[in-house]
């Protein structure tokens, strides 16, 4: 866990990055934002939206170092079709009144394809300065469905499952186990309030929702929130946040003032191992979160000795290190189809041919495809994997009590 977390300061530090297969260190070749820089007959120029210091880099930075591994991975090996990639990086904070400005100077700065590693309502408010300029671009984390659909989605993809899903896995849990009150305890970010009106209504089809607090981000106490939802008396509870202190605040609250009641989460705490060491003891074992890492999966364990390689042998693998690495692969895919990046329309038309590709998440045999009318990359459920924790608040893997069903498309 020490290796994660210097790998985050380092993430969270970084403002751009060239990566040059020559290089024993990708960071010595490190360049200042906003050069004006354009790509030249010999590279390839990623653009990569980065949120390292806002709400969002509990997970943008762990992304984001997967996606320089990645990067990496393809220029020591030649890089795409003999063109060594190099990363321009902005950071918008996860901020969306911020996003259009930090994509057009990604663009400016020579950006032929983009990555949006932000909060996804960042990403909402940037798909269409993507469409003007006429770049695909990936989200690698992205969980809001809207991401990947109209309007102004014709070059913005997402991969995973979105968080309607999410709600369609909850409610069957909730279901099968017979609860009937649910309370509900946000952060206040942009992206978790557009996340909870797509899952709150269908929540409220499967469970009557008796309380629904909400706070600041940076909050320090969450007191007063929890005691009303304990007046509630809710059988269930979910925790819906971006994760990182707030999600750790909100786990050591609930666990002190209502211990035994099942929390489900969103997947950000399962994929922040930092943030377990942080929960006081024994406060993770009643939580449940929508997960996506499935070590039956071969492509899954093929990852986590890269990462393990590269990071040392403590290290964590998370969905977020997965959709990081198949966001770059899937990119070289679809360069390589169109013959160069050269021509974004002919890249995206080839990222739209994409089908079968074999993930780095889910379940094993999860694929992702995209199409002209498909640009959310999950094929059915199998990107979720529904985990939990024990005393030690370590992660226990699949929940035993309840499986979403894979149902492939």
């Amino acid at each position: 866990m020490k290796t994660q977390r210097l790998i985050a300061l380092l993430g969270a530090a970084a403002l751009t990055v060239t990566l040059a297969a020559c290089s024993a260190d990708p960071e010595a070749s490190a360049e200042g934002s906003g050069q004006g820089s354009s790509a030249n007959a010999e590279e390839i120029i990623f653009g990569l939206n980065e949120d390292s210091t806002g709400p969002g880099a509990s997970y943008a930075v762990i992304a984001g170092e997967t996606i320089r591994m990645a990067v990496q991975e393809i220029n020591d090996a030649g890089g795409i079709d003999g063109k060594q990639i190099r990363i321009v990086i902005g950071n918008d904070e996860s901020d969306p009144t911020k996003t259009p400005t930090v994509v057009r100077k990604l663009v400016d700065d020579g950006a032929q394809v983009l990555i949006m590693d932000t909060g996804s309502a960042a990403v909402l408010q940037g798909k269409s300065v993507v469409k003007q300029a006429g770049i695909p671009a990936i989200a690698p984390t992205a969980v809001t469905t809207s991401v990947g659909l109209a309007p102004d989605n014709e070059f913005t993809y997402m991969l995973a499952n979105g968080v309607d899903q999410f709600a369609e896995a909850y409610c069957g849990a909730i279901e099968e186990k017979g609860y009937e009150k649910l309370a509900i305890l946000s952060d206040a970010s942009a992206a978790i309030d557009n996340i909870n009106k797509l899952i709150v209504p269908i929540l409220e089809d499967c469970v009557d929702v008796v309380a629904q607090e909400s706070a600041p981000v940076d909050a320090a106490d969450l007191s007063a929130q929890v005691a009303r939802i304990k007046q509630a008396k809710p059988d269930v509870l979910l925790v819906s946040s971006l994760g990182g202190n707030f999600e750790v605040l909100a786990h050591n609250t609930l666990h002190a003032q209502l211990p035994g009641v099942l929390r489900f989460s969103l997947a950000s705490i399962g994929n922040q191992p930092d943030s377990w060491a942080r929960a006081n003891p024994g406060a993770l074992a009643d939580v449940i979160y929508v997960g996506a890492i499935d070590k039956n999966n071969p492509q899954t364990v093929e990852l986590e000795k890269k990462l393990k390689a590269v990071n040392g042998d403590d290290y964590r693998l998370t969905a977020y290190d997965a959709q990081a690495y198949d966001t770059v692969y899937l990119i070289k895919a679809a360069i390589e189809q169109a013959g160069g990046a050269d021509d974004p329309i002919a890249v995206r038309d080839a990222l739209d041919s994409i089908t079968g590709y074999e993930a780095s998440f889910g379940q094993s045999g999860f694929t992702l495809s995209f199409g002209a009318d498909k640009h959310i990359g999950a094929d059915g459920l199998c990107g979720l994997v529904l985990s939990g924790f024990d005393e030690d608040n370590e992660p226990t893997g699949a929940w035993d009590d309840f499986q979403v069903p894979c149902e492939l498309e």
